[in-house]
């Protein structure tokens, strides 16, 4: 599903239009977004997780040389789902 398939989604089950569609969908979207860079989590109860996690520095291997290389540390989003979701799932 796209985004645009999403908020059309979005508009028709809640009777918003289109346009208030993507104005909720990119504030929802946006929230996420500034709440991961400032380190924090969101957690929607039934659904899920999202939350920011740390990848510790690591030697690697340039694929066409086979070189050894070093890759830096960083900070990725992840997505833990939760237990509603998972048995809507099953």
């Amino acid at each position: 599903m796209t985004k645009t398939e999403f908020v059309d989604q979005v508009a028709s089950t809640s009777g918003l239009s289109k346009s208030d569609a993507t104005k909720a969908v990119d504030a929802v979207l946006s929230t996420v977004e500034d709440t991961l860079k400032r380190g924090g989590e969101v957690n929607f109860s039934g659904f899920g997780k999202f939350s920011v996690a740390q990848r510790s520095a690591r030697q690697g291997v340039h694929p066409r040389t086979g070189e050894t290389i070093q890759i830096a540390a960083s900070r990725v989003p992840k997505f833990t789902a939760g237990s509603g979701l998972k048995k809507a799932l099953k």
